[in-house]
């Protein structure tokens, strides 16, 4: 699926929300008004607890505090009530079910996910939910307002001052972390 239009509702797995890089880029575009991101407390707790699993350095009160900012920036992205989608949900893997739950309750178009194989596109059809990579996701929202997404990007690099990165920096890491094509169209936007 190709983004058409601008503001799509989206439910952003902990997997893309758990790279700190993705997860400002992203939520640097929903600044921009380019698309409007949902996930659960179940998604943020699945995120904070897989990096202090790989990062034993972090603060779980500091990433908390993440979370309750990501709240408070979109105070309608947290959805509740969805526990009782849940059960009736058939998944590959049924740790799953509550992001596909999440989307329906919060009448999400999109999962935005690495793991896109784990959520069968026909099976979400019956629900009218697209699954999308956080790359093409990312590359479509740029192809719909180039000056949007520039503009979330450029703030993303300009908050980032300990340390301070450029933009090629900046573009190298999500390269690294899997958005190859997004990288790619930023840094011909930037001419870098």
């Amino acid at each position: 699926m190709l983004l058409t239009s601008l503001n799509a509702i989206a439910v952003l797995d902990a997997n893309v929300l758990y790279p700190v890089p993705i997860r400002d880029l992203l939520l640097s575009l929903a600044n921009e008004g380019l698309f409007q991101p949902k996930w659960s407390s179940i998604i943020q707790e699945e995120w904070v607890r897989n990096l202090l699993l790989k990062r034993p350095d972090l603060s779980r009160n500091k990433l908390l505090k993440t979370v309750d900012a990501m709240n408070e920036t979109f105070p309608e992205a947290n959805i509740t009530g969805f526990e009782d989608i849940i059960n009736g949900l058939i998944l590959p893997d049924n740790n799953d079910r509550h992001i596909v739950a999440t989307a329906i309750r919060s009448k999400s178009e999109l999962i935005v996910t690495f793991n896109t194989k784990d959520f069968p596109k026909k099976y979400l059809d019956n629900f009218g939910i697209d699954i999308l990579h956080p790359d093409i996701f990312i590359s479509d929202l740029i192809h719909l307002d180039h000056v949007k997404a520039m503009n979330g990007f450029n703030k993303q690099v300009k908050r980032l001052v300990n340390p301070p990165r450029s933009h090629s920096q900046v573009l190298d890491t999500f390269e690294n972390c899997g958005l190859v094509n997004s990288a790619s169209i930023l840094r011909e936007m930037q001419g870098i």
